[in-house]
C-alpha cells in the first residue's frame, strides 16, 4: 500500500481559483474528460481543505482538469511513484523507455524496491530527470553510500573515492573536496574528545555527526 501522497492543497486551491472555476466546475472535468465518475464538488473541496488526499490516478485527472503539470500540485516527490506523477509520465511509458517488464515496474512502484540492472538504472535517471540523491534514494542505495561515507571520514577519504563515485555517478574529482573537508571536520571533533576533561556532550557531538553524515556530504554537493 502507497503512503500518501505529498498533495498541495493550497496550490490546488489557487490554480482552480486563478482559473475562474468553482469546485464543482472541476469535479465535471475529471468525469467528463478523465472517467472519474465517482468525484463530486465535495471531493474538490476536501482536498482542498486538507481533510482527505487523492488517489495518484485521482491527482492526475485533477492537474488536467486544471490544466497544469501534477507537480505543481504536489509536495517533493520522495518514491518512484512520485516521480513518475510528478514528471507526468505513465507506468507505461516509463517502463518502455527504461526497458523493463510493465508488471515488473509496477511492482516495483508498490513495493517501493528498485531492482533494476545499472544500464536500466541509469535509464530510469534520464527518463525521469532524477537529481543524484533522489536517485540513490529511489535505487535504495542510501544505506550503503552512508557506510562508505562513514568509512571515508573516520579512515582515509582517498580510499573511497572510487566506491562512492560508482554509487551515485559522481566523478571522482568533484569528490574530493566534500571527502577532505568532511574528513577534516571529523579529525576536529573527535580531537575534542580526547582531553582529559572530555565531556558526554562531545563525544554525542561526534556521534551525531556520523548519523548526519549523508546529509553533511549532499549539503556539500552543488545541486544537480
Amino acid at each position: 500500500m502507497h503512503r500518501p501522497l505529498p498533495f498541495n492543497a493550497r496550490a490546488a486551491r489557487i490554480l482552480r481559483e486563478k482559473l475562474g472555476m468553482a469546485p464543482g466546475h472541476v469535479a465535471y472535468g475529471m468525469r467528463a474528460s478523465y472517467g472519474m465518475t465517482h468525484i463530486t464538488p465535495d471531493h474538490i473541496t476536501a482536498w482542498e481543505r486538507g481533510a482527505a488526499l487523492p488517489t495518484a490516478n485521482e491527482l492526475t485527472a485533477l492537474a488536467g482538469a486544471l490544466w497544469c503539470a501534477p507537480g505543481e500540485l504536489m509536495g517533493p516527490p520522495r518514491t518512484l511513484l512520485e516521480h513518475r506523477l510528478a514528471r507526468g509520465r505513465s507506468a507505461e511509458d516509463v517502463a518502455r523507455l527504461v526497458g523493463i517488464d510493465l508488471n515488473a515496474y509496477r511492482h516495483m512502484e508498490e513495493t517501493g524496491r528498485w531492482e533494476g540492472d545499472k544500464r536500466q538504472s541509469a535509464n530510469l535517471s534520464s527518463v525521469l530527470e532524477l537529481p543524484v540523491r533522489d536517485f540513490v534514494a529511489i535505487t535504495g542505495h542510501e544505506e550503503e553510500l552512508t557506510r562508505l561515507l562513514t568509512e571515508a571520514v573516520s579512515t582515509r577519504w582517498q580510499a573511497h573515492v572510487r566506491s562512492i563515485s560508482k554509487l551515485t555517478g559522481i566523478d571522482k574529482r568533484e569528490l574530493q573536496g566534500p571527502l577532505r573537508d568532511m574528513q577534516n571536520e571529523y579529525q576536529t571533533l573527535m580531537a575534542a574528545t580526547l582531553g582529559r576533561n572530555t565531556s558526554t556532550a562531545a563525544a554525542d557531538v561526534v556521534r551525531q555527526y556520523l548519523e548526519d553524515v549523508l546529509e553533511h556530504f549532499w549539503s556539500r554537493l552543488p545541486e544537480r
